[in-house]
């Protein structure tokens, strides 16, 4: 198969971070929210360092020549394209970055240049630096005395070329993170005016206070981003330290490792750089000098000032996740589940029904046990609090903690440790492989019978990412289903992997080939002349086993549909290969996240399942990870229809091309934005759902009214 058809995992991530950015610059989309596409495309490239960049440059060292099983590249000539691709990128943010705050400036809200600022400002500036920052901060000098110090990852430095009297050239380098506030708020005539400065932007103005005996003759922001690629797995072949006690050992390693990248505020002395390239075993391609703020986490902070104070215009709409009209408010949900499955669409339907589920099982006398895979979780997690209530009520409660979440390890540390002192059994899962499956089993005695509630989901169980990311969640009964997921928890406490299971696929060892199969079927239709379908919604589709049955597919004639947020390597719409195959990603309001597989053309027969899986190689063989089929008629067509709507998105979509370029896609007719149509679909149904209730209550106490008086007479 020629390498046409395939991209590279990197660059097409990058082109996912290319579509963040657009959304920056979308003028359609409100200008704070702009500013936060800004901020998150700057978070995503910084993540995207840590993790791939750092993987990329470990691999180079080890082997240069294991290439990537798609385009055939090795780790240095992707290192290579990437740090072309993401110089462009930094100047297209910084463009955008400056387009945004020129039009936040005309808004009130204006980002005060120390260098331009009136003479107000400054005596403000000169003030606050004197008492507020400036005894906060630890200058050095770098010379043959004074070794380089260690640079943290993600801080920024304020750096200057210093010279001595005997007008040697020196490093003078100062922390700028201190107690003080980043985003630093000037005096302004009125409360909807927003004057502010960045502390970086203050202490490097004023880094000649700081080093009174050299004379400054050049000065720049700088920020390193280090490595984070640690190897969880050592943590399980350390036979002195339990599991939890090395992966805090390993994440302590995670903030000295290598640094993969420097950042530059704008140019530097050549001598400087050049020390600093030295000094952090760097190479000249992994500087990236940037105009937009080196970090710009300081927007988080800055769009809550706006929030409180600005004009509602500089936000999205406000969006509250609403009342699912599959759940009676008045009936235990455990009850509600047992006469049929629930379905909830998260951010547009409320997560609290499912919170009130562990609530509730966590204090019901029928309910035994409790088992739940937990794989990122809320800073104050309602879902921990209800398991450690369950345990101190008595129930058996087992919870799998996934310690190797990456960036969540210390975060699952903490809540394993308080888990386990409230009773709770806490187990980690299989060597070599992370659990990320969402899977939640509740086990209850009723009379003479046993009962079981599952639930399966697409994201975690995190109350505050289900009002920003798009995920599913369906609440069973089905006993059979049940049993699968018994199945799934033996083996994670055992230590094993499930090797057989009749409805829900389980990775790593049934996903995937159930998956191929499911594909062959639609093929062999497709060879007898029969219609013939394939649907999947992704975060990311890598592997390449399955990507090449998507290709027998397409060259089969089996139409493929596919929606897929981040990386894409197939590249659709090639001649004679991949013509029957069109991909979509959406990016909006909010995070895609839900994962969907659909087999089948006919909608009444089409095999519909829900996954915490995306078809990534990670997921389908490295990791466990559960698909449920939707079995109930009128969720099955609900997945459907979402699907279609999506593929229909003609406001947030973006179509690939066969060149491997995104399209976004447009239309002379009615605009479709299928995440603002989720919503819209979702307060209709609860206000229609509200209205029906409120009659039939009125109709109630009417005829309540009438056989009163009836009786009276």
């Amino acid at each position: 198969m020629t390498n046409k058809v395939y991209e590279n995992r990197e660059l097409s991530w990058l082109k996912f971070n290319q579509r963040v950015l657009e959304e920056a610059n979308d003028k359609s989309t409100p200008l704070g929210e702009r500013l936060m596409f800004s901020s998150i495309f700057s978070s995503n490239l910084d993540e995207f360092f840590m993790v791939r960049v750092g993987s990329l440059h470990d691999s180079m060292l080890i082997d240069d020549d294991d290439r990537d099983g798609k385009t055939l590249m090795k780790p240095s000539e992707q290192l290579d394209a990437i740090f072309a691709r993401v110089k462009e990128l930094c100047f297209a943010h910084g463009k955008s970055f400056e387009k945004i705050s020129s039009k936040l400036d005309a808004w009130g809200i204006q980002r005060i240049n120390p260098d331009k600022a009136s003479k107000n400002d400054k005596a403000f500036a000169d003030k606050f630096f004197k008492h507020e920052v400036s005894p906060f901060l630890s200058p050095l000098v770098v010379d043959s005395l004074h070794p380089f110090p260690f640079l943290k990852g993600k801080n920024i430095y304020a750096a200057a070329q210093l010279l001595s009297k005997d007008n040697e050239k020196i490093l003078g380098i100062v922390g700028t993170t201190g107690v003080f506030d980043r985003v630093i708020l000037f005096p302004s005539d009125d409360r909807y005016t927003i004057r502010y400065m960045l502390a970086e932007d203050l202490i490097l103005h004023k880094i000649h206070k700081l080093f009174e005996n050299y004379e400054v003759s050049d000065k720049a922001l700088i920020r390193v981003t280090r490595n984070a690629d640690i190897d969880a797995n050592e943590a399980l072949f350390d036979h002195e330290l339990d599991f939890r006690s090395k992966m805090s050992e390993l994440i302590k390693k995670r903030k000295k490792l290598c640094a993969v990248r420097l950042q530059i505020s704008n140019s530097f002395s050549d001598n400087m750089v050049s020390l600093l390239k030295k000094k952090l075993d760097i190479h000249k391609s992994q500087i990236f000098t940037e105009t937009a703020p080196l970090d710009m986490s300081f927007a988080g902070s800055l769009l809550d000032i706006m929030r409180e104070r600005c004009s509602g215009e500089l936000f999205y709409k406000p969006h509250t996740p609403q009342k699912s009209i599959m759940v009676d408010d008045n009936s235990p949900m455990l009850k509600q589940i047992d006469k049929r499955d629930i379905f909830l669409s998260y951010p547009y339907e409320s997560i609290k029904p499912f919170i009130r589920l562990l609530k509730e099982a966590a204090s019901d006398p029928t309910v035994a046990s409790i088992k739940i895979t937990l794989y990122r979780v809320a800073k104050n997690s309602q879902v921990v609090g209800a398991l450690i209530d369950a345990a101190e009520n008595g129930k058996d409660v087992l919870v799998l903690v996934e310690l190797r979440a990456r960036f969540d390890e210390e975060n699952n540390i903490g809540w394993s440790e308080r888990l386990e002192k409230s009773g709770v059994k806490v187990i980690y899962g299989p060597e070599d492989m992370k659990v990320h499956s969402k899977l939640l089993l509740i086990t209850r005695r009723s009379g003479n019978q046993v009962k079981y509630t599952v639930q399966v989901g697409t994201g975690n169980y995190n109350e505050k990412t289900s009002a920003l990311y798009t995920d599913v969640s369906l609440m069973t009964s089905n006993a059979e289903i049940a049993k699968d997921a018994a199945d799934v928890f033996n083996a994670l406490s055992t230590g094993t992997l499930v090797k057989d299971s009749k409805h829900l696929l389980v990775a790593p060892l049934l996903l995937r080939q159930k998956v191929l199969e499911m594909m062959d079927d639609e093929i062999q239709k497709a060879t007898n002349g029969k219609p013939a379908y394939i649907g999947a919604k992704l975060n990311s589709l890598t592997d390449k086993q399955i990507i090449k049955k998507l290709i027998e597919c397409s060259e089969a004639g089996v139409k493929v549909e596919l929606v897929i947020r981040g990386i894409c390597c197939v590249i659709p719409g090639i001649k004679d290969i991949t013509d029957n195959i069109t991909v979509v990603s959406i990016v909006g309001r909010y995070l895609e996240h839900a994962r969907f597989y659909l087999f089948g053309a006919d909608r009444d027969t089409r095999r519909v399942y829900i996954s915490s899986a995306d078809f990534m190689t990670r997921n389908t063989t490295k990791r466990i990870e559960v698909a449920c089929p939707v079995y109930d008629l009128k969720i099955k067509k609900r997945v459907i229809d979402m699907f279609e709507t999506m593929m229909n998105d003609n406001v947030k979509a973006r179509v690939l091309l066969s060149d491997g370029t995104y399209l976004k896609r447009t239309s002379d007719g009615e605009a479709l934005n299928s995440q603002e149509y989720f919503y819209s679909e979702a307060v209709i149904k609860a206000e229609t759902q509200k209205e029906i209730e409120k009659r039939a209550s009125g109709t109630s106490i009417w005829r309540r009214i009438k056989n009163f008086f009836r009786r009276r007479v």
